[in-house]
């Protein structure tokens, strides 16, 4: 802390206020994600959400009066209404939140940054406020540290087939011949059934159409012509084009969408923010906000970015979770990468207590883990995977992680919140993932590379339902938790860290591959 803030600075700051019926928005959730609901695939609409989130008349009446007798106009920054956003300068924030913002600088890098340790809200106020944003939250650090990006021409690379794997997998290149294979992906899908992934893009990452041609002139050249992807921008988010702008996360990401996802259209999310890693968490709210407010989202969500769960405050975490809880009524798979730091949480690290990651832990998206190797696959030793300290078990799976915890007995006591919500849900290849970076060939590893495969296997799936006039999937969990032979379990390896082993993969749901690896033939046969 370097001392308070001048007066005059201005401050932009983000109010949460309370909903009038979140608990009956999760009730919808569960009725239209259930199979075996007479509800299950009517999806809410835009509208339908927006009525259970919109703050009541009360609410709406409470705040504004009081921002009003302040002197503050604030602009509605969600559909629903219930974000605000106002500028303010410290000295009034000071008056108005009963604390002193002060400066501090991160002695890692040198930032600075305008926060507070604690504030308050007038006594009438707090029932209708959830939090101040970012008043108390700090700017955080990416679990997408830059990826390590390993050169090497791969077209000429050997390494032997092993004997029971697909043909088409080596095992010093994965590629997507590989994953059709191993998990019966198909080629092609109709690209005029409505299926679409939305991937998005944070730190100054961009996604390169000519590392995208290579890649599927190397890998892909039956998709003729050669698909591309479409740009959104978030915040001011671009997306310009280069080698020297060319990010190992963003062509992993479009290039395992497209290239897998053969004909489904596919957009880019750039998310401007400060995309350079001062406010990530304000970006991930813009860009569920923004989805939340279109029509027709996609309706998957792919995501190879969090954070260190101990990191964020719980009031934001809890936000940000029902903010997904909207998207997925909506119809929309919510997917995030688990982290690759075993169960050290973002990256390897020193920790004395093992580290869960957000969004991951939020029980309304789907977390997703990573495997290596064929005959069989199993757990990527860097596969994140835990129990969260914030998000309680949920019921759709009480009797996996039931059944896990037994299994474990008391190893690890006191490490993990064995009544937190356990992740990853599932998993997917995610080690010497072949991809094209700067106009260069080479590999990758991580958990970011198994979330667009997955992403792009469930796209695939909505593809087949839309042409049957099904529903789409949706938010997968309860589905996924209690439909048996949807995966393959993945029941050897583990994911160390804090100067352990891990916890073990084993037979059934585990912190490490979650169900395991999708079985696309099952998962298409679904009602």
């Amino acid at each position: 802390m370097n001392g308070p803030a001048p007066g005059s600075t201005t401050l932009t700051l983000r109010m949460a206020l309370a909903s009038n019926d979140l608990p009956g928005l999760e009730t919808a959730l569960y009725d239209v994600s259930t199979p075996g609901n007479k509800l299950y695939g009517q999806h809410l609409t835009k509208e339908e959400v927006e009525g259970f989130v919109a703050p009541s008349s009360e609410t709406k009446s409470a705040v504004d009066e009081w921002l009003s007798a302040n002197g503050i106009k604030a602009t509605t920054i969600s559909p629903a209404g219930d974000w605000l956003s106002f500028t303010i300068e410290v000295s009034k924030a000071n008056e108005l939140f009963n604390t002193e913002f002060s400066v501090f600088t991160n002695e890692a890098t040198g930032d600075q940054t305008i926060r507070t340790l604690a504030y308050s809200l007038p006594a009438d106020l707090q029932s209708h406020i959830n939090l101040v944003h970012p008043t108390v939250a700090f700017p955080l650090k990416s679990i997408s540290e830059p990826m390590v990006f390993t050169p090497e021409n791969f077209k000429t690379a050997s390494a032997p087939t092993l004997d029971a794997a697909p043909a088409a997998c080596n095992a010093s290149a994965v590629n997507p011949a590989c994953i059709q294979a191993l998990y019966g992906i198909p080629a092609t899908a109709d690209p005029q059934n409505a299926s679409q992934i939305g991937v998005t893009g944070f730190l100054n990452e961009f996604a390169q159409d000519a590392d995208l041609s290579s890649f599927l002139e190397a890998f892909r050249p039956d998709l003729t012509p050669a698909p591309t992807f479409a740009v959104q921008s978030v915040d001011g988010g671009t997306n310009p084009q280069g080698p020297g702008n060319a990010g190992i996360e963003a062509n992993l990401d479009i290039q395992y969408t497209v290239g897998i996802a053969g004909g489904i259209p596919v957009t880019f999310i750039s998310v401007g923010r400060d995309n350079a890693r001062k406010h990530e968490l304000d970006g991930f709210l813009d860009v569920i906000n923004t989805l939340i407010a279109e029509t027709s989202p996609p309706q998957v969500l792919s995501t190879s970015y969090g954070f260190n769960e101990p990191d964020l405050t719980t009031a934001f975490a809890n936000q940000l979770c029902n903010a997904y809880m909207q998207l997925g009524a909506r119809g929309v798979s919510i997917l995030f990468s688990s982290g690759d730091g075993g169960v050290s949480g973002s990256q390897p690290q020193t920790c004395t207590t093992f580290i869960p990651t957000f969004p991951s832990g939020c029980p309304f998206v789907t977390s997703v883990g990573a495997t290596q190797n064929f005959t069989p696959e199993t757990a990527a030793a860097l596969s994140g995977g835990g129990f969260s300290n914030i998000f309680p078990i949920p019921s759709f799976q009480s009797d996996a992680v039931s059944d896990f915890l037994e299994n474990l007995g008391d190893t690890y006591d006191g490490l993990f919140n064995s009544s937190g919500r356990g992740f990853p849900d599932i998993s997917a290849q995610g080690t010497n993932i072949a991809i094209f970076n700067g106009s260069e060939a080479g590999f990758v590893d991580g958990t970011s590379a198994s979330t667009p495969i997955v992403a792009s296997t469930i796209a695939l799936i909505n593809a087949e339902r839309l042409e049957a006039n099904k529903s789409v999937l949706g938010f997968l969990n309860p589905l996924i938790y209690n439909t048996s032979g949807l995966f393959t379990d993945i029941t050897s390896g583990n994911n160390p860290g804090c100067n352990t082993s891990g916890f073990p993969a084993t037979t059934g749901w585990d912190p490490v591959t979650g169900l395991g690896t999708p079985i696309f033939s099952a998962l298409s046969a679904l009602p």
